[in-house]
């Protein structure tokens, strides 16, 4: 059978040869211009030129071939590159900077809006600038009256004046010093270095910020301020409650001043009951060695035993005028504490301590002073 089998094999070669099937190295090289072309696609139909399997080519969508984008992409990053070298190279400068002139620099970045430039479409006002002023916004904000963003509505909305002219401009610069500054007619303090508080004073302590004799003084509740403060009127050493604090003589000078009449109001204890006759007699008036007083306001707060609560509203400031008062109709104080002095109230405030006024409670005290 050996010599049967390699008859067959050769026999098979043979075959092979004739039919065209040859070895990898046998067959003809062709490169790749030679490659036999078909027109045809998979399904016998003649191709379009320029693209594949008869679909359209680019020349054939849109008219023009598709811009080569090798070289271009390339060239397109160079711009960009310079961009980031010019970034790059501006870190490094502020880098150098001092810490002091970095911090500079941050605070007026924090502070730069777009927003804030003045826009050609704005409804303009006569207002003139400060040179070297700050925002108008900004001011409004660092006096406590609104946000930044709040107190650009306030100004679109025409309720903010300064100087006497309503201003609509959020650009609009003023001088937090000298500018009078006003939201819907009250007044705003801006200036930076004002002060106002309000402190509810114990008894026993003396209505000066010194005193000869050592006893307690002002000026020991009132800390370590900057500015020196001057007390707004008087309190006896034996009466506690609200005295009002401030570094503006203007406006301490006004509340003082009878001409504009600042009601203060008081809590006072004394002997009960109170009878109709006695309330009758001080709203009409009562006359003292040094002229008559009348309360604006006079009401029975507690009378169920041996001793009554009242509350008394005057706009007087003479001495000792609320126990020269009761005690003229019969009711000496045994008790006495200011609770409101205009529109600024105690509230929760506990003896000897103190707060700082807020900047709508500085504008109803401008308003109470005329001012």
């Amino acid at each position: 059978f050996r010599g049967r089998e390699e008859r067959d094999f050769r026999d098979r070669d043979r075959g092979r040869d004739d039919r065209g099937f040859r070895g990898r190295d046998e067959r003809p090289h062709r490169g790749r211009d030679e490659r036999p072309r078909d027109d045809r696609d998979g399904r016998g139909r003649e191709r379009a030129p320029g693209g594949r399997g008869g679909r359209p080519g680019p020349e054939r969508r849109g008219g023009h071939r598709p811009a080569d984008r090798g070289p271009a992409t390339r060239e397109s990053r160079g711009p960009a590159s310079g961009a980031g070298a010019a970034a790059s190279g501006q870190g490094r400068a502020e880098r150098e900077l001092s810490r002091a002139a970095q911090a500079r620099l941050r605070a007026l970045r924090e502070e730069y809006d777009p927003r804030d430039d003045d826009r050609s479409d704005e409804p303009r006002d006569t207002y003139a600038d400060v040179s070297g002023g700050i925002r108008l916004q900004k001011a409004l904000a660092q006096a406590g009256v609104a946000s930044r963003r709040a107190s650009e509505e306030l100004i679109a909305a025409g309720r903010v004046s300064v100087d006497g002219q309503v201003v609509r401009r959020f650009g609009a610069r003023v001088d937090p010093e000298e500018s009078e500054i006003r939201v819907d007619g009250m007044r705003v303090v801006t200036a930076p270095d004002r002060l106002y508080f309000a402190l509810n004073k114990p008894r026993g302590v003396v209505s000066t910020m010194s005193d000869p004799e050592g006893r307690p003084t002002l000026a020991d509740y009132c800390g370590q301020t900057e500015e020196r403060l001057f007390h707004v009127g008087r309190l006896d050493t034996e009466t506690e409650g609200l005295i009002l604090l401030t570094n503006d003589g203007e406006l301490a000078n006004r509340l003082t001043h009878p001409r504009y009449e600042i009601v203060k109001t008081y809590i006072v204890m004394v002997p009960g009951p109170v009878p109709r006759e006695v309330i009758r007699e001080l709203r009409e008036g009562v006359e003292l060695e040094d002229g008559p007083v009348q309360v604006d306001s006079f009401r029975v707060v507690d009378d169920a035993g041996p001793k009554a609560l009242v509350e008394i509203q005057l706009h007087e400031g003479r001495k000792h005028i609320v126990r020269r008062l009761m005690e003229a109709v019969g009711h000496p104080v045994s008790d006495l504490a200011r609770t409101q002095v205009g529109p600024i109230g105690l509230n929760t405030l506990k003896v000897g301590t103190m707060r700082a006024l807020t900047s709508r409670e500085v504008s109803e005290l401008y308003t109470a002073a005329g001012m």
